[in-house]
Order: structure tokens, then sequence, then C-alpha cells
């Protein structure tokens, strides 16, 4: 027997999916010879899974131990044969005949919001192969619970968050492998509520002192030795020493929108009078990833970068001679307008046992009194913000006016809670919980439509050829 999945277009066209979509599609079976079937499942799953190695051993210097941890946190399945069985009614035992020939199956499955994690995953799923050699992982002990994390790559053999559709053919005979097939598709989910806009903005700030009689040693003939002397910059004063300051400004709370434009202010502020110009020299702005990984105690935190915008040798006037002292003078916006976040940035996002957070790099370099290099005391002042980016997928209203309905910290769609001992997590050497019911917006939300607006776009990095991974093994 041969069996193959295809999945049917997402909703609206993108190639990605998201919470509240119809995921839907066909199995196809071709059956050369008759032959017996107890029953054919389909699965729809979502798992993160991280490995790290474990600190060195004084006893044991030569040798790391990988530890590993699975999150099973989306698991659905749906029996398309028999038809109108229900998966808990399907008998292991049973035997039918099925004629040679080619069938086909539809299934469909809604996406829901929230994480459910499994409390207890199969040996199949904990067992992983690393050239060759098995390895197990333990059985988590904390779990998460928040809106679907995103598909995550680029950390191959470390770590990783997968959704794919699984059909399994289950044959009576023990001595048969099952024919199986997996289709793997990309989740890009729904941003959590916004909050309202504050007055201010959230802003970061660096200060410089240039010098008024600076002279660039190099400028000019050779020099002797009285000459050098009096080359040396006067001894900075209050007549002699303008200052100015830089700042990057936000929105806030800062929130950048993916495959949207950042919406950043720069100024620059003069700080005390000054007789020279002050010139723009270069701007770069990079958006900087963080990755948290976890693997039980083992903990790890890995970095990447986008530049936005890097431009050099810019020799732009900022402001006057004349301007008053406190005067703000906005830097051309139209140096980053048009320059979107990529496609590739996850959503800050946090689940059990990965998170990824960002930071806003904006490095401006100014220059004073001349733009030629060397004579300008070009200096680069760098700025940080702390920023969440969302995917830019709004909720329906109708959800967004359930997640104001009172509800229990461990069900709050969109803000991740850790749960306690008691409340869907299972405690090392403590007895196992059944996870709590559904909150209020995850009830209404299996009876909302896909998303029929703005859906966004999401291509995460692809796994590098050759590069380590996850075993793909035949997983029951």
């Amino acid at each position: 027997m041969i069996v193959q999945l295809h999945l049917d277009q997402p909703h609206n066209g993108p190639q990605h999916y998201t919470n509240l979509d119809v995921l839907s599609g066909k199995v196809h079976l071709r059956v050369p010879n008759p032959g017996s079937i107890t029953s054919i499942v389909v699965k729809l799953e979502g798992e993160s899974r991280t490995r790290l190695l474990a600190p060195v051993r004084p006893d044991r210097p030569d040798k790391q131990r990988p530890v590993l941890e699975v999150h099973k946190f989306l698991y659905k399945t749906q029996v398309v044969w028999p038809a109108n069985t229900r998966p808990e009614d399907v008998n292991p035992k049973a035997s039918f005949t099925i004629n040679s020939g080619n069938y086909e199956y539809p299934f469909q499955f809604k996406i829901p919001l929230n994480t459910q994690c499994q409390q207890q995953n199969s040996l199949t799923t904990n067992v992983s192969f690393a050239n060759m050699v098995p390895e197990v992982a333990k059985t988590p002990t904390q779990h998460i619970k928040g809106t679907l994390p995103p598909s995550l790559s680029g950390f191959p053999g470390e770590a990783e968050i997968r959704y794919y559709v699984k059909v399994t053919v289950n044959l009576p005979s023990f001595f048969k492998e099952n024919p199986r097939a997996t289709a793997n598709f990309t989740l890009l989910p729904i941003e959590p509520p916004r909050p309202a806009a504050t007055d201010g903005e959230a802003y970061a700030r660096r200060q410089h002192q240039f010098l008024e009689n600076f002279q660039s040693p190099s400028a000019g003939k050779k020099k002797g030795f009285l000459d050098r002397k009096s080359s040396v910059p006067t001894s900075p004063t209050a007549t002699t020493t303008p200052r100015v300051s830089v700042d990057a400004r936000l929105p806030n709370p800062a929130i950048l929108t993916a495959n949207q434009d950042l919406p950043l202010r720069l100024l620059v502020k003069n700080m005390s009078e000054r007789t020279k110009n002050v010139y723009l020299q270069m701007l770069q702005i990079e958006l900087i990833g963080y990755t948290k990984v976890r693997a039980h105690e083992v903990t790890r935190t890995e970095s990447n970068s986008w530049i936005l915008a890097s431009m050099s040798n810019m020799a732009i006037p900022v402001g006057s001679i004349s301007d008053p002292v406190g005067t703000e003078i906005p830097i051309n916006p139209e140096y980053w307008s048009g320059k979107a976040i990529p496609n590739s940035v996850a959503p800050t996002f946090t689940t059990c046992n990965l998170s990824r957070f960002y930071e806003l790099e904006v490095r401006v370099g100014l220059g004073y009194g001349s733009y030629n290099h060397g004579e300008d005391q070009l200096v680069v002042l760098p700025l940080r913000l702390p920023v969440k980016v969302y995917s830019g997928i709004a909720p329906p209203k109708a959800l967004l006016d359930a997640t104001l309905m009172p509800t229990t910290p461990t069900h709050q769609s969109g803000f991740p809670n850790a749960l306690p001992p008691g409340q869907g997590s299972t405690q090392q050497g403590g007895p196992a919980y059944d996870d709590a019911p559904p909150s209020y917006e995850e009830a209404i939300g299996q009876d909302l439509p896909p998303i029929n607006g703005y859906r966004g776009s999401y291509n995460p990095p692809p796994v590098p050829e050759g590069a380590p991974r996850f075993s793909d093994e035949k997983r029951r």
C-alpha cells in the first residue's frame, strides 16, 4: 500500500496557516493488491523540540550528555476510515478487507487558539536519533499555556517548532510496517490584543561632546616638533565644547509589525551653542532577535540579526549653526521608510521550552566641523530599545470582546503563564492532574470563521542542506 497526503491551499492564498483556519486536505491510498487494514487515522500535531549539551562533569570530562525536551502542544486526531468513527472507538484488533484500487478520504481540522500540552508523551515521541545513537527525552514537568507559537527553524539539531499533518494506515499484522505519510505546514499566529497607546514615547538617548578647536594631526603637511605641539586640541571650556544628544523614539508600547515599516523617529538636539555644522555621516538600523532555548535544567540564548538600513559617507548637515539651544532636529525618515521588517522574522512568543524577544539597535554616526574623513571627529552612538514584534494578523472583534471577560490567570489567550502544580502540569514525583477546562475565548473561538483580513507573510529560514537536525523518525 502507498499512502499520500495533500493539503488544500490556506484561506485567502498565503502559504501559511493561522489560528481559527480550517486545515483541510485528502488522503490518497493506492492498494495494488487486496489486503486487510484496521483503520486510517489522520493527526494534526504541533511540537517544540530542544536539545542542548549538559555541562561537563568533573568525573567525565571527555563526554557531554545531551539533554532533550519535547512538548506536544497541539494534538488532534480524526478517523477517516471506518467512516463516522471516533478515535476512542477504534478496535486495534479489527480487520477489514480492502480491494485493490485507488481511494480518497477527505479530512479537516480547525486550528485552535491556544496550546494544550500532552502531559505524557509517547515513547516514540521522546526518542530521537543523533548519529544513529538513540536519545530519550525526559518527561517535561512545566507547561505554559498561551497562543500557539509560530513555526521556528534556523537552529538545526538544537531547537525547532514544527507543525504537520500525519496519516497512518493501521494494519492488523504486527509484523508489517504501517504505511505513513507526513505533510509539514507553516503557522503564523494571530497577534495578542494590542495595549492602548499611552502618552509619550519609548526612547533611547545618548549624548556626546565635540571639541570646538579640534584639528586632525594628519591634516596638512608634515609637521615639526613645535607644529605638533601647537596642533593639540585646546582644553574644553563651556564655550568651546558643543554638545548634542540623539534620541531613537518609538510609540509606547514599543511594538513592531512584521512586513511593515518601522514607526521610528530619530532626533538630534542641540545641548549647547556651536559655531560649526553637525553632519550625519552614517546610519545603521538593526533588529536583534534573542531565542532562549531550554532543555530541562540546561539553557542557552541564541541571537540573530537583520540589517534593516545601512548607510555611510552620508555628509548630511543636521540643522543649522543658528539653531538655538534646545532645538530638536528630526532625521529624515526616508532613510528607513520602505524597508519593512523581513518576513523571515518570527513574532515575539513564549512557549514551554522556547521563547523569542527582540531589541532594535540604531547606530548614528555624527561628525562636527567637517564631513571629510579624519577631520570630522566622527563618533558612532549606539541606541538600543527593547521591542516586541507582532504578526500583524489582528484577532476578530468577537475574540477581542471575549478576552475582556474575567478569566483565570492560566487562560489568558496571548498572555501565557506558567501553570502551577495541579493546573494542567505534572510535577516531579507528584500525581498527574487533568487539564483545566477551556476558557471562554477558547470556547467561542471554535465557532468563529477564519480570519478574513490581512494575513501577513511568513517564511522561516529553511534548514541548510547537510545541517544536523532532529530525526524524522516515524512516530505513531
